[in-house]
């Protein structure tokens, strides 16, 4: 008889464990929290408008590739994919950046602010090229249970680039302010600030520059359809509405779960909710982590989002847009070093239907605004229609037109929101900073040390925060599972 295994939670990694776990034989079933799949990766659909609530950088086409490949799949079995031209464009006070899609582009881009940058952008991003090679070959695909997975011929040649950071790098090669600001966003993506990131994670420019920036048609959510019809095609059986109340314990052995008051009996539990609210259903003695743990670890930020609705096509934007109109280093310290509302905040606005007409009524325009705070700030409806007034007008200022009067709805979602909906710890939107000091064996772990035949995954474990790396850690963890179960 097959060994059933129970996973908490539908994003990313949970969707990604639960196909390798069925594809090895187990029998899998998946209880979410909430009605609709797809947990930080939702969607949201109104009057015609679609947004992807989550998620909306379709970056590291490969890694989306190998998961599907995995499964004699292909990506085109489930989605369209599009390579956006440009890829993004970056509002800065005195100028616009477009981020084209080649790099022979952008290499033009960067020479018309800063002469001789070319040369230095394309040795810069052959380095990356090669940190990116080595990353999703070596060292990611390993799951952090020692740190001797890091240890390779390959990154032994690289050794310093783990003890200098990208800040360092990118302001030794580069002078121009704005050329600095677009090589440090990408580290973004990994929840910490460049000067706290080591250089090594430059694969992140090769990502950016070299792979391309895509989009699914439809949005992100594709991606969480395709995988849930895969894992339905493998057997996995999915319930929504379903919360897990307790992880159950015996022996130190877990045994099951608790979901709506029933006890549900099963092998493995495998929890691919947020890490710390996971420890929360087990008992205090059976818990890896303490509360000091979680409260001195670095987190990735917050986010204020608004989703917006309006009734008329928007002029001088692109599918993706950055406005680093303001202080960049002012920002990230009100993020990360002294936490605060920021006081004159950066923020991106995501237009799908610039791209995917389908996204939005004819003639109309889904935006997404996204402003990233620090986690666990006050979140009242007054500080959210600040900050929307404060976006609003520089979005209008920065693109010279007036857009307030064409807004036919929006909907916001803060702090409070992601503690309730996703069960985030202090609402944090990313997950857990990929930093030095939380890197690979130094993050929580993918196995239990206090109770057999209980796993995690996701954004908060091995490798870290993404959607690449969610899908990586789900096919980690389901290996460490048929080896230890």
């Amino acid at each position: 008889m097959n060994k059933n295994v129970v996973i908490i939670g539908s994003g990313f990694s949970s969707l990604s464990a639960s196909c390798y776990l069925a594809k090895a034989g187990y029998e899998v079933t998946i209880y979410e929290k909430n009605d609709v799949i797809g947990g930080r990766a939702s969607q949201l659909i109104r009057d015609g408008f679609t947004f992807d609530m989550g998620p909306s950088w379709y970056w590291m086409p490969d890694i989306f590739d190998k998961f599907f490949n995995d499964f004699g799949k292909k990506t085109s079995d489930y989605y369209t994919l599009d390579k956006l031209s440009p890829a993004y464009k970056i509002f800065f006070t005195d100028d616009v950046i477009t981020i084209g899609d080649s790099l022979d582009k952008i290499c033009t881009e960067f020479e018309r602010i800063e002469k001789g940058s070319a040369t230095k952008l394309r040795k810069f991003i052959s380095q990356a090229q090669e940190n990116y090679d080595i990353a999703i070959n070596k060292i990611v695909l390993r799951p952090g249970l020692s740190p001797f997975e890091l240890v390779t011929k390959e990154t032994i040649l690289k050794v310093d680039q783990f003890f200098k950071t990208i800040s360092t790098v990118v302001r030794k090669q580069f002078k121009n302010p704005k050329l600095i600001a677009t090589l440090e966003f990408p580290v973004l993506f990994l929840g910490a600030k460049a000067s706290n990131t080591p250089s090594f994670y430059s694969f992140m420019n090769f990502a950016d520059f070299g792979l391309g920036t895509w989009h699914p048609k439809g949005g992100m959510y594709q991606v969480i359809k395709a995988m849930a019809s895969l894992a339905t095609e493998l057997g996995v059986t999915i319930h929504t509405n379903s919360p897990v109340d307790k992880i159950l314990v015996e022996n130190k052995k877990s045994v099951g779960i608790i979901s709506k008051g029933q006890e549900i009996k099963c092998d493995i539990v495998l929890s691919g909710a947020d890490y710390h609210h996971s420890e929360s259903l087990l008992d205090e003695d059976h818990r890896q982590y303490p509360p000091s743990y979680w409260n001195k670890k670095t987190f990735a930020p917050s986010s204020l989002l608004f989703y917006i609705g309006f009734d008329k096509k928007l002029q001088n934007i692109e599918h993706h847009n950055l406005f680093f109109d303001t202080d960049f280093d002012t920002h990230s310290k009100e993020i990360y070093d002294t936490p605060q509302w920021p006081s004159d905040p950066l923020f991106y606005a995501n237009f799908p239907s610039v791209s995917d007409k389908g996204m939005a009524p004819e003639n109309c325009e889904t935006g997404f605004f996204l402003v990233p705070i620090a986690p666990d700030l006050k979140d009242t409806p007054e500080l959210r229609e600040q900050y929307f007034n404060i976006i609003m007008n520089r979005f209008e200022f920065k693109t010279g037109q007036k857009i307030k009067n064409n807004i036919l709805f929006k909907e916001t979602f803060c702090v409070n929101d992601f503690k309730e909906r996703y069960n985030s710890y202090k609402g944090n939107a990313y997950g857990m900073a990929n930093t030095l000091s939380q890197t690979a064996f130094l993050r929580p772990n993918l196995k239990s040390k206090k109770v057999k035949h209980l796993f995690f995954t996701g954004q908060l474990t091995v490798p870290g925060p993404g959607v690449p790396p969610s899908l990586i850690s789900g096919k980690l963890v389901s290996e460490l599972i048929t080896k230890n179960t």
